[in-house]
């Protein structure tokens, strides 16, 4: 039976929000606009759905700009990570992203972090590269969308254990379909996050003690 680690992307396994960062390239009014959105959402304000196609629909980003995101995913990977989730497959745990992040600017840190999976949303861009929307149908641009992958994780891969980590609101909401949700604050400590999590990590070294790794 397998055991299956789910990870969170932004502000986890790298120290910035991607959404926040393409928003930035808009200017202060809309960077200040887009960050207050996916503040409150991460800390459970408001639910994911009511911000996650306004936050788009005001950036608009190209694939390039993606692509820029994605480069500063690598840039700022979190300093145990790769040696953090070696130990982890090692001792037996299939690791996948469950993102609301975009999966065009998550896959490259996913590989380099020799991780082959990702759940997360994807985006749709015309020809030129200009943005042409994102996929409504993806679980993880909505609220408890996380827990619906994490069901069907657990039933693809006849998962006996799962363990969902990360900073923010949609992480603990999983608790009930992941046996277990480890918080991290590495890069924001969510007091919500803190008192409903199993456990509460800083450093994602702290992990593969918890796992038995």
């Amino acid at each position: 039976m397998a055991r299956l680690l789910l990870l969170d992307c932004d502000s986890t396994l790298s120290a910035v929000e991607g959404i926040d960062e393409l928003g930035r390239l808009r200017g202060p009014e809309v960077f200040a606009a887009v960050e207050r959105m996916t503040a409150e959402a991460m800390d459970g304000g408001i639910p994911l759905e009511t911000v996650f196609a306004r936050r788009l629909d005001m950036i608009r980003p190209t694939r390039a700009e993606v692509d820029a995101v994605a480069a500063k995913y690598l840039a700022t990977v979190e300093p145990d990570a790769a040696e953090a989730l070696a130990r982890i497959r090692a001792a037996g745990w299939t690791t996948v992203i469950v993102s609301g992040g975009f999966t065009e600017a998550i896959l490259p840190l996913a590989r380099s972090l020799g991780i082959a999976r990702v759940e997360a949303v994807g985006l749709r861009f015309a020809a030129d590269g200009a943005y042409a929307g994102f996929d409504p149908d993806a679980p993880t641009a909505r609220s408890k969308g996380k827990n619906t992958v994490a069901r069907r994780l657990r039933a693809e891969l006849g998962a006996s254990e799962v363990v969902m980590v990360g900073d923010g609101a949609s992480d603990l909401e999983v608790k009930g379909d992941a046996d277990r949700v480890i918080g991290f604050g590495r890069y924001a400590v969510r007091a919500k996050v803190k008192a409903g999590a199993d456990a509460f990590i800083m450093r994602l070294a702290e992990l593969p003690p918890l796992l038995g790794a």
